[in-house]
Formats: C-alpha cells, sequence, structure tokens
C-alpha cells in the first residue's frame, strides 16, 4: 500500500471540502451522513475553511485524518471528536467518560478493500488514546450493515443505546481503551 495516512492542515479546506461532496455523492450516503450533498455544496467557504482549523494537525478537540494517493489525491478520510464529562453530545445524551467520537468515515469506492480503512482508524484511535480517551465510540445507522460489520471487524461493539432520528434509529458502537 502507497498511501500517506495523516492530519490534514488548516489551509487544505478546499481538498477536505471537495472529499466530503463527494462522500456525499455515495449511494448510501443517506445512512451514513446526517447530512445531503445539496445542503452542504450551499455552505460557503468559510464553513470549510473554519472545519479545518478545528480539526486540523495540532487542534486539541477533533483531527480529521486522511489518506492520501500516491499522486498526493485525498482517498480516505475519518474525524475524530474529542467528548469531555459533563458536557452534553449532539443527540441531547450526557457524556460520562472523556471519549473519541468518530464520525465522516469515508473511503473511495475505487480503493475499498485494500485496508484503508483500517489503517485510518488505526490512526483515529492513536490519536483519541494520546489525549486520554477511555473509549472511542461511533454511531451508526440501523440499515448500513456493511458499515456495522466493519466496525465490528476493527473492535467496536454495540452498546445497546440507540438514537432515535426522524424515522429511523442509529446504534452506538463503542471500543474500550486497552
Amino acid at each position: 500500500m502507497n498511501y500517506k495516512i495523516r492530519s490534514i492542515h488548516a489551509d487544505e479546506w478546499a481538498a477536505a471540502k471537495e472529499l466530503r461532496l463527494v462522500a456525499l455523492q455515495d449511494p448510501v450516503a443517506h445512512l451514513a451522513f446526517l447530512e445531503t450533498y445539496e445542503a452542504a455544496v450551499a455552505k460557503p467557504d468559510s464553513f470549510y475553511q473554519e472545519r479545518a482549523a478545528g480539526a486540523a494537525e495540532g487542534a486539541e478537540g477533533a483531527q480529521q485524518i486522511i489518506a492520501e494517493g500516491p499522486d498526493c489525491e485525498w482517498v480516505g478520510t475519518v474525524t475524530v471528536l474529542l467528548e469531555e464529562p459533563g458536557t452534553t453530545d449532539w443527540a441531547g445524551f450526557q457524556v460520562e467518560q472523556k471519549q473519541g467520537h468518530i464520525v465522516g468515515v469515508f473511503v473511495r469506492p475505487e480503493v475499498r478493500g485494500i485496508g484503508l480503512t483500517e489503517v485510518l482508524f488505526d490512526a483515529a484511535l492513536e490519536w483519541a488514546w494520546g489525549r486520554g480517551a477511555e473509549r472511542v465510540r461511533l454511531i451508526v445507522h440501523e440499515d448500513n450493515a456493511r458499515a456495522r460489520r466493519f466496525y465490528g471487524k476493527v473492535g467496536f461493539a454495540p452498546t445497546g443505546v440507540v438514537v432515535p432520528l426522524g424515522d429511523s434509529e442509529e446504534l452506538e458502537m463503542v471500543i474500550e481503551r486497552s
């Protein structure tokens, strides 16, 4: 595998935006992301600039990690958010321990199945553990079987926490620090 795994830099917001828009056009985007392509493309560049700065190398509360191909093209991404005890998460649940929250997982279809997602997850977990996270969690749509299988394969287990989302449900999965 000739791919570089690294955190993004704040000035790479345009590449981050481009990969996000590609992700939102994936056939399972409606299950994997809480945003539509139409909503994302309508956002001003300043939104993507702030988003990249908040998750770039050196940021403490979040990190966007990418897989960069041999021609420097971005082919995959994962973002880890840190959640502090005593706060409330995006779904209104109380955060009880310092934890990472994985969001925005995407690998371009043409490079799926070669191990990139596993490597991205390893980097995301390493980043979260390095900041004192006691566990890392993610939320996955109940109908997103491909993602649920992958998350189980890399060590995430269902907690039984269900997040109602419109007419469907999202399931929490976690991996504990070993």
